[in-house]
């Protein structure tokens, strides 16, 4: 699959261009309101600058992307065989498309709220509502692929606040007899460390759901059933470097939301957050299982502040984030499902 002959696909078929730019689209939001999340922590601690942070997050988002791909591209086949838009090349691609655009509204209302929402839980519900939309039922949703999110829901959740408040108190238990003032130079390194490492996993992870749906995109106007297929160098780099133009755009409102409004974080809290959430999104990954960066990152925080006590936490902060996160299966797919009845009566 190169460059130039996919260059070529989409000005031989304009509703590819149209699914392809949307596809980018859904990628730059990411940036916008899920890659801030890896380095919210070492920006609202102070150890990084927000534009250095954001610039060393768009390199390690690729090197994320390629890294894992080469090692485990389970979650692409999982998006990519997630729903079946059908046999009709046309029909297909006008909901996908449809998809596609329900997530850039749903993304574009919660940045301007200012709510961390999960662009993988929105890119899953916007195909799944189109899927029924044109299938006028649930044939067109593949439950075997579809309870791996179920699987990542839980997954996140429990090990994200689970693996901050270990994390954190092996810290604490192994510097309890180290004088605080001593520490704070190698804190500010470990939390670099920590965000390049979320950085990492987060380019693992949502760089390979995103490719998904360019590979679902080729394999539909082609009127061919989704098949393995090698995932080509350029991908990865055009997903990368669009994810960091969307992150140096508009990441500062979800870094404070996140890395200051939840819990003022110490920098041995940040990095606790920053190791626990990267160690969770890579057993996902391995596993195949696809999970929200941002569910994985907030709920860490979450376990790291509930080590100190739980009046640490802005409970008022979570509301907002928790009820985003319940809202956006059912309201990106809604959005889906009436973008695509729309699409189709249009196109």
């Amino acid at each position: 699959m190169s460059f130039t002959g996919f260059f070529e696909q989409m000005l031989q078929n304009p509703i590819l261009l149209v699914a392809v730019l949307l596809t980018l689209g859904v990628i730059f939001v990411n940036g916008w309101t899920d890659a801030p999340n890896a380095i919210a922590t070492c920006v609202a601690t102070r150890c990084m600058r927000a534009e250095s942070a954001i610039i060393m997050s768009a390199i390690f988002n690729f090197l994320g992307v390629i890294v894992m791909t080469a090692i485990n591209k389970s979650i692409v086949t999982t998006i990519s065989n997630m729903v079946d838009f059908g046999t009709n090349s046309h029909e297909a691609i006008v909901a996908l498309c449809a998809a596609l655009f329900a997530i850039v509204v749903w993304a574009v209302l919660a940045w301007y709220f200012g709510i961390p929402t999960s662009e993988s839980h929105a890119l899953i519900a916007g195909l799944t509502g189109a899927a029924i939309a044109l299938h006028s039922g649930l044939e067109g949703v593949n439950g075997a692929e579809w309870v791996k999110v179920i699987y990542g829901l839980v997954l996140s959740t429990i090990l994200g606040f689970g693996l901050g408040w270990i994390v954190c108190k092996v810290i604490i238990l192994i510097f309890r007899r180290t004088d605080r003032t001593k520490t704070t130079g190698f804190f500010r390194g470990a939390q670099v460390f920590g965000a390049a490492a979320m950085s990492f996993m987060h380019g693992a992870q949502d760089g390979q759901k995103f490719m998904g749906v360019l590979i679902l995109s080729m394999f539909l106007v082609q009127g061919k059933p989704v098949a393995a297929t090698e995932i080509p160098i350029w991908m990865m780099l055009l997903c990368s470097l669009v994810m960091g133009l969307g992150t140096s755009i508009g990441g500062k409102k979800i870094i404070k939301s996140v890395g200051m409004d939840m819990v003022k974080l110490e920098k041995y809290q940040g990095f606790s957050a920053d190791i626990a959430a990267s160690l969770c999104l890579l057993m996902s990954s391995v596993w195949g299982i696809p999970v929200s960066t941002t569910h994985t990152k907030t709920t860490a925080i979450m376990g790291v502040g509930a080590v100190k006590r739980l009046s640490a936490i802005d409970f008022g902060v979570v509301k907002d984030m928790v009820l985003t996160w319940i809202l956006t299966f059912p309201g990106c797919g809604i959005i889906g499902f009436f973008m695509t009845k729309l699409f189709m009566m249009i196109f």
